[in-house]
């Protein structure tokens, strides 16, 4: 009664046909339970913004404007730091405490842009700045916005990567915001993937008031944090692979983390699993679930864990009829999200048509999937895809790949906005 996450694992198909070897879908669900305002934990972020050059004018300005906007939701708990980086990173505002609202203000109006990109000096000096105040209970995140290319310093995918890994594992989400159309997007989408945070791609710097909001009404809604699943598959069963999010697999037994876990919002890890031939009336033990995380209202360390059976029948018309639409939709998408990206490396390597009508399958795999299960989802992924596959010209693409990108991360993690 006190867990402040409900667990929800459903096979896609609850009943198996009996006497054969199979794939089966195992979609485990996580949902925050609602959270009272005054349960709220306390903020630690940290704004990393990129002062290049390029984000001279409107763009430094909206940036400004953004993080005065943050300001008046934070509460004097909640810890605030800026760091602006061009050749080297800089910190502009050191963690200060948020009641210290003229001290931050002026701060942010002495920000100016000017110089090069270096992105990996200010994440770091920004994870610095963090550290200060880095607690369990708090709500730690970075939030990266970038409008240009890292030139100056590390800035390969490996390097980034192993930076936003380490960061992920004491606690720290890095959030990141593609600003404008000259952005390494592959870097910021494995920066935001590897900490378990959002990654947005904003066109016009007009609109970041919009997104630093629908990113602060994250922040306030953080129930759980430290979130470990483990799946053990029993009886036989072998685990094949996790779709769409990273996972340690050893032998039957595999383990994804998440970092939070929002309020009233669910979040799914995707399994693929091979169920060996059983007989028919028999029932199945195939896994166990168990989740440990963190509660955010009461400090403490909480876990929740399912048993997940099968029945198995010979009459494929009983496997048809229980059918979950709900797992099968999933797996629809994330198969849909695979294809996508292999539509991406195509294009990246110049084959237009062989991107192009890999998206048009998926347009196809797409509609039939949502007439089959009654999905709305599925008909807006199909006309992304639809979309995308009639923008891979070479004047279109620079945005074009920079949108897949963001709809593939949104759908991979499930990211509410």
């Amino acid at each position: 009664m006190n867990a402040q996450i409900e667990l929800n694992a459903a096979l896609a198909t609850p009943i198996i046909l009996a006497g054969q070897k199979q794939k089966a879908y195992l979609r485990i669900g996580l949902t925050g339970h609602r959270l009272k305002n005054e349960k709220v934990a306390p903020l630690n972020v940290v704004l990393v913004i990129d002062k290049s050059s390029s984000m001279q004018g409107e763009k430094i300005r909206q940036a400004k404007e953004a993080a005065l906007m943050v300001l008046e939701r934070l509460r004097k708990n909640d810890i605030f730091s800026v760091v602006t980086y061009d050749h080297r990173g800089e910190i502009l505002l050191p963690a200060t405490p948020a009641q210290e609202k003229d001290i931050i203000k002026t701060t942010l109006n002495r920000m100016r842009a000017g110089g090069q990109t270096a992105l990996y000096d200010g994440i770091e000096k920004g994870a610095k700045e963090i550290q200060k105040f880095l607690n369990r209970n708090r709500i730690n995140r970075i939030i990266l916005i970038s409008d240009g290319q890292a030139n100056v310093g590390p800035n390969s995918l490996d390097e980034l990567g192993e930076l936003a890994t380490s960061l992920g594992q004491e606690n720290i989400v890095i959030t990141t915001i593609g600003l404008g159309l000259s952005y390494h997007e592959d870097l910021l989408t494995v920066l935001a993937k590897k900490s378990d945070g959002n990654h947005i791609f904003v066109e016009q710097a007009s609109n970041l008031v919009h997104f630093f909001d629908f990113e602060f009404s994250d922040l306030f809604s953080v129930v759980a944090q430290e979130v470990t699943i483990t799946l053990i598959g029993v009886n036989g069963v072998r685990i094949i692979r996790v779709l769409g999010r990273e996972a340690t697999i050893q032998g039957q037994e595999i383990s994804v983390k998440l970092n939070q876990l929002y309020s009233c919002y669910e979040k799914y890890v995707l399994v693929e699993l091979e169920v060996p031939p059983c007989h028919a009336t028999e029932k199945h033990v195939l896994a166990g679930v168990a989740v440990v995380y963190r509660k955010m209202n009461a400090c403490t360390t909480d876990r929740v864990s399912t048993i997940v059976t099968a029945s198995f029948s010979e009459s494929p018309e009983k496997v048809e009829e229980k059918t979950n639409r709900i797992v099968m939709t999933a797996v629809a998408e994330q198969l849909a999200v695979e294809k996508n990206k292999q539509a991406v490396k195509l294009r990246d390597e110049g084959e237009i048509k062989n991107a192009q009508q890999l998206l048009l399958n998926n347009v196809d795999f797409l509609s039939e999937e949502a007439a089959k299960y009654g999905s709305e989802n599925l008909k807006k992924l199909k006309e992304i895809n639809l979309k995308d596959a009639n923008h891979l010209d070479q004047k279109s693409w620079v945005k074009q790949r920079k949108s897949m990108r963001r709809q593939q991360y949104k759908s991979e993690t499930q990211q509410n906005y």
